[in-house]
């Protein structure tokens, strides 16, 4: 991994420790304007941050406790002509594959995860169905 990914994913993390991650959509829990988007992890954002919509940074929380940022996803959405960054924490390769479908499949969104070093790479980036 380059020394700016490298640096890059260490600045996730001290935003990560250093705010209250704040889950304002559970897993199992309905999109609000797509009800057949099922989240499959819980998501909601870091209090304190501010991402690419002016609101907080987005973050998908995972069943792995303690591994830490795995990845991040960075989304495209035409229709909200919008573009974010979402932080993967404490996520399995299954998981982090659960978040490509449910972005792509559920959402209809392209996008491009980055790995983190060290961290399965099962996932490929993902595009308009």
């Amino acid at each position: 991994m380059s020394d700016d990914a490298t640096q890059y994913f260490r600045v996730l993390d001290e935003l990560v420790r250093t705010s209250k991650v704040v889950i304002d959509r559970p897993r199992g829990t309905a999109h609000p304007r797509y009800p057949r988007a099922i989240y499959p992890l819980d998501y909601g954002f870091l209090a304190g941050t501010t991402g690419g919509d002016g609101e907080g940074v987005d973050v998908f929380v995972g069943t792995d406790a303690g591994v830490g940022v795995v990845a991040v996803v960075l989304t495209a959405d035409v229709r909200k002509r919008d573009v974010e960054t979402k932080v993967l924490l404490d996520c399995t390769a299954a998981e982090i594959n659960a978040v490509r479908g449910f972005l792509a499949d559920s959402l209809g969104l392209a996008g491009h995860f980055v790995l983190r070093e060290g961290h399965a790479r099962t996932v490929a980036s993902i595009g308009m169905p």
